[in-house]
This record gives structure tokens, sequence and C-alpha cells, in this order.
């Protein structure tokens, strides 16, 4: 059998089911539920999960997850901390794969909650302009993820999807 199949088998195999040894296996859900949340808690196992996973999209969703707990931690500076944090992580992960809408729309989420005070949100009319027009391709999951969030977005209405 040839060894890459064999070993593409296994990682997806393993992402579907979940381990033996009790942890969950991880989903992209998951993510989203957590940047829906107002709980710490929750917020911080799915980072457990993400840092966890090997999954190339985890820079962006451990980035974006540590934003949007840094807008419920109560003292300023750790808010200021994950923020910037998060902010570099998800930024980085932009740079490295411009054309993921998956991570445009992390960054479209986060920048339209942001306090303005921040300087965070002067790429949401392009990012909101791509996600519009690549809509069509993306996963189902996505597109559901998408389509909710679009209900109660300023910049990315759902009559533009």
């Amino acid at each position: 059998m040839n060894y890459k199949f064999f070993t593409s088998i296994v990682f997806l195999l393993s992402i579907i089911y979940t381990p033996v040894w009790g942890q969950q296996a991880f989903q992209k859900k998951g993510v989203y539920e957590a940047m829906e949340s107002s709980k710490i808690s929750i917020i911080d196992a799915q980072i457990k999960k993400v840092q966890s996973s090997s999954l190339d999209e985890k820079t962006a969703y451990e980035g974006a997850l540590l934003m949007r707990k840094a807008g419920l931690v109560a003292v300023p500076a750790k808010k200021l901390s994950f923020f910037k944090q998060g902010h570099k992580m998800l930024e980085s992960a932009i740079a490295a794969n411009r054309a993921n809408l998956e991570y445009r729309f992390l960054r479209l989420m986060i920048q339209e909650n942001a306090p303005k005070s921040l300087g965070y949100y002067k790429s949401q009319t392009e990012d909101s302009r791509l996600i519009a027009t690549g809509y069509k391709s993306l996963s189902s999951t996505l597109k559901s993820q998408i389509l909710d969030y679009s209900k109660k977005s300023k910049s990315l209405p759902s009559s533009a999807l």
C-alpha cells in the first residue's frame, strides 16, 4: 500500500473518530462555538484542543480565540496581552495564506467587535468582499457559520452571500 495514502487515511480517521483515551477529536465547529461564547472556560478548552491538533489552521484559530478571550478578561493588562498575542498569530496566518477565506472570516469577526481604540478594523471591507465573492466555493460547515454570522454582521450582510 502507498505510504502517503495510508498516512492520509489514518489522519482523516483520527479527525473523524474520538480517540480511545477520552479526548474528543478536534472539530472546527467548536472554534466557532467558542467564538460565540462569553465563557472564558469554553474558550480556554477550545484553545487547548487547537494547540494539540495538527491542523494547518492551528495558528489562525488560536489567534482568533485569544483575541476573543481578550474581550472577556477583567484585567486591562491581560486584555491587551491576549489581544496582541492573538493579533500576531492571526495576522501571521493570513500573511502566509492570503487567499484563505476562513482566516479572513475569523479576522472580520474580531474586527467588527473589537474596540475602535485598538485600531483593528481596517480590513473589514476587503475581507467581507472576498468572503462574499468566494462564498459558493466554501465547505458547507464554513458556509453555515458565515451565514449565521452575517445575520448580525455590520459589513457582511446575508444578502451579499
